[in-house]
């Protein structure tokens, strides 16, 4: 056979069901093959669109989402979405052709060191150069995209491999081995919780990642811990669970800090560095941590492990719920839970235009009734999504924290409705973001799905205005002029809604949930709260 039909086989043994990407003149025997494969190729308007849905459809599936471009330009543009898989430890496969072999030595067309690229920003990255090595190179990549921390993987192969003829099968696909944390280890942290007084979890995207949020909602329940969770760890226990301290990883002393300040031992599950540093939480090295992971702890001066438990995260907590019997809750807990509560409330219900960024999170709240999948771009309107909005399922609110890119809501979006067709989903974006890649509406539009997109619109890169007041109280090259966005949702055949005061606003997302079109809802934001919060942080005393 060819050696792309062979390949195609290899990925439909894998279980590929989309292919995000573009085509291009070195992978058309690739594309051909296709043709008569299972897999949907999904055509978008910019490969970093597609890099980011193969992204959020492995955060949201668990799977392996896969990209495919071209060489050169076709595949730089993939870096940025690779880039976010990669630090946001999602297991994506991406795909790009190449020159052919005879040419690669010496100056030629397109052709840079694709490869060479990629090992920055992947788990692994390899070149087929012979092709009956494609079923072992597709195996590892999938096992290898999945393994431990799960990230990206690359593969290039060049267009004269692709058209050779080769024979092979498929490899088998076995299973992800199941770790279990070390006994000595295990004991070691027994001990520490039950001598602790104050303990508090920090639960990180592990949990997500390893689908044990039941087991930790068990073991926090059992043994009386409060939890904070960090941006990408969302909905790890239910918004109005008693024992839920919500979200840490604002980097100024935010109100939930209380509890770390006041905890004598930090139990963290899943917790990725990457996210949010130890020092911010631990700036004297003073708490005793109990570490519960997949990999080893990183090196880390903030962060003196006194047990670390590496293995598969349900069963290391597991582990824990059995051995220990259930302790106090610390008196201070629900204090501290009263004070955050009023914090993050206290704007709620306030009325006025443009539209305070509280009151949009607390609208789509009551909008969406905790079933929706809600996708945010990176911007200001991030660090307002992480603060103030509390789902109450886990690995619903999907947040870019690890690389952080501008430009993953859109393409998101169209992940999250093909891989949960029958879920509500919602884009919050900043304008700024919704501009990097507004034209894959046109991608969703051609597919068929449904979504609501709500822009919080201010003409500017707000989080870069922030920062500049902030550090200077004056900005530079932060302000841009945006299309009439309800003229953009008309030519692309989506529904637009603008809203310019907050009365709006509710009955505006009801609307846009309950349609079955693509809804643009544009509001106009206003972010003088941004430097407000600023202040609120800097001044924050605990009052435990």
């Amino acid at each position: 056979m060819k050696a792309t039909d062979l390949f195609v086989r290899c990925l439909e043994n894998e279980g590929v069901e989309y292919i995000f990407g573009i085509p291009g003149e070195e992978n058309t025997d690739l594309m051909d093959s296709l043709i008569d494969s299972d897999i949907q190729f999904i055509d978008v308007f910019h490969e970093q669109a597609a890099a980011f849905m193969a992204d959020v459809y492995g955060r949201l599936t668990g799977k392996t989402g896969v990209c495919l471009a071209t060489l050169g330009p076709g595949a730089t543009n993939l870096m940025t979405g690779i880039g976010d898989a990669y630090l946001d430890y999602s297991p994506v496969v991406a795909i790009t052709g190449q020159a052919g072999l005879e040419r690669v030595h010496k100056e030629s067309h397109q052709h840079v060191n694709i490869v060479g690229m990629f090992e920055e920003i992947t788990k692994w990255s390899q070149q087929i150069k012979v092709a009956h090595t494609i079923p072992e190179i597709i195996r590892k990549a999938f096992k290898t995209a999945q393994l431990d921390k799960p990230g990206a993987v690359h593969v290039e192969l060049p267009e004269d491999i692709a058209m050779t003829d080769t024979g092979g099968e498929p490899l088998p696909v076995s299973s992800i081995p199941i770790s279990q944390p070390d006994e000595s280890e295990v004991k070691r942290a027994v001990e520490l919780i039950k001598r602790a007084e104050r303990p508090i979890i920090l639960a990180g995207n592990g949990v997500i990642r390893d689908n044990a949020a039941t087991e930790l909602k068990k073991f926090a329940e059992k043994v009386n811990i409060p939890v904070a969770n960090t941006f990408m760890a969302k909905g790890v226990l239910p918004s109005d669970h008693p024992l839920t301290l919500y979200t840490v990883g604002m980097q100024e002393q935010d109100y939930v800090l209380c509890g770390f300040d006041t905890a004598d031992l930090i139990i963290t599950v899943g917790y990725d560095f990457v996210e949010y540093l130890p020092k911010y939480w631990n700036d004297e090295a003073m708490h005793k941590i109990v570490h519960l992971d997949t990999l080893p702890a990183e090196v880390d001066a903030y962060y003196p492990t006194e047990a670390e438990l590496v293995g598969d995260v349900k069963e290391s907590l597991n582990e824990l719920s059995e051995r220990i019997q259930q302790k106090e809750l610390w008196p201070k807990v629900k204090e501290l839970k009263t004070q955050l509560e009023e914090k993050l409330h206290a704007s709620d219900e306030e009325s006025g235009s443009p539209v305070k960024p509280q009151r949009i999170l607390a609208d789509l709240k009551k909008a969406e009734k905790g079933e929706a999948i809600v996708i945010s771009d990176v911007g200001a309107h991030k660090l307002w999504v992480a603060r103030m909005y509390q789902p109450d399922k886990p690995n619903h609110t999907i947040i870019s924290n690890g690389w952080a890119s501008m430009g993953i809501a859109i393409p998101g979006a169209v992940a999250a409705k093909l891989s949960n067709p029958e879920k509500p989903v919602v884009a919050v974006t900043g304008d700024g973001g919704f501009m990097m890649n507004a034209a894959e509406l046109v991608t969703a539009k051609r597919l068929g799905l449904a979504f609501v997109v709500i822009i919080f619109h201010d003409s500017k890169f707000g989080l870069i205005e922030w920062k500049q007041l902030k550090e200077f109280d004056r900005t530079n090259g932060i302000e841009f002029t945006d299309p009439d966005f309800m003229e953009f949702a008309k030519s692309v055949g989506a529904k637009g809604i603008k809203v310019e005061h907050s009365d709006e606003l509710l009955p505006a997302l009801d609307e846009a949930l309950a349609s079955e079109e693509i809804v643009l809802v544009d509001v106009d934001v206003d972010y003088s709260e941004n430097m407000k919060l600023t202040e609120q942080l800097g001044d924050y005393i605990c009052k435990l």
